[in-house]
């Protein structure tokens, strides 16, 4: 089955979102942002929602946030923590090629600044370093394409995806029309 959607998953930091809306214009698709669904529907933010409903009532939102959305064409962006949820990553990736945008803990550690405040889903007691150990292993495993972007400029990175993706056979939006797949 051919796949329409380019799905972004990484750890808070890896630059999902900001790949995403460059890679969008890339490939003259939509650009979506789970997290933005996720503070649309509450009319909070993420941090504000995790503070109030805990972190588990947070995944599920998400989740059901995830699960809500019927989409093609589309780069999506989720937030590093849909991973936790098998569920939602067998949706994305019934009609997404899930690409994850792998980052150094180092880099990651420089880019989040605003750990406190950024709404990430972990616990009192876990540190940034926790999640990256927990999520990695998680993220490998149903990614479709891995991209190292340590050290990469943003475009340097849209330019891998989007080459990948050409030569990727199930990812319809890219395939040249009357090129054979297999």
């Amino acid at each position: 089955m051919n796949k329409s959607n380019v799905v972004l998953v990484g750890m808070p930091g890896a630059g999902k979102s900001t790949i995403g809306v460059l890679l969008a214009k890339t490939l003259k698709m939509t650009f979506i942002d789970t997290d933005l669904l996720i503070q649309q529907k509450e009319d909070r933010f993420l941090q504000d929602i995790i503070d109030t409903n805990g972190i588990k009532e947070f995944l599920k939102l998400e989740e059901n946030v995830v699960l809500d959305t019927k989409l093609q064409n589309h780069v999506i962006a989720t937030g590093g923590s849909v991973i936790y949820s098998s569920i939602a990553i067998r949706h994305l990736k019934e009609d997404g090629v899930l690409v994850y945008l792998k980052l150094d803990y180092d880099e990651i550690q420089k880019r989040i600044t605003n750990i406190t405040s950024r709404g990430i889903a972990m616990q009192k007691d876990q540190s940034l370093q926790d999640i990256y150990i927990e999520r990695t292993p998680l993220y490998e495993e149903h990614a479709d394409i891995t991209i190292n972007c340590s050290g990469k400029h943003m475009e340097e990175i849209v330019a891998d995806i989007s080459r990948i993706l050409q030569k990727e056979p199930i990812f319809n939006k890219i395939n040249q029309p009357g090129k054979p797949t297999k």
